[in-house]
């Protein structure tokens, strides 16, 4: 378990906090990114195959 004598301290991380901060942080802007990807990835599909079912229904029809 690790103690640290005040929050300074913690932010800090032994002098290595810019880099823990910035790593936590770009890992958690890439995350971001990815989740905004995925849907609109998944609203295009969506969309596709709702024209696509329109379109096999004309067919049928």
């Amino acid at each position: 378990m690790m103690h640290w004598a005040s929050w300074d301290a913690f932010w800090a991380m032994g002098g290595y906090g810019l880099y823990v901060w910035g790593s936590f942080a770009m890992t958690a802007l890439a995350i971001a990114i990815e989740l905004v990807q995925l849907r609109q990835s998944s609203r295009q599909t969506l969309e596709r195959l709702k024209r696509l079912s329109k379109w096999e229904n004309l067919d049928e029809a």
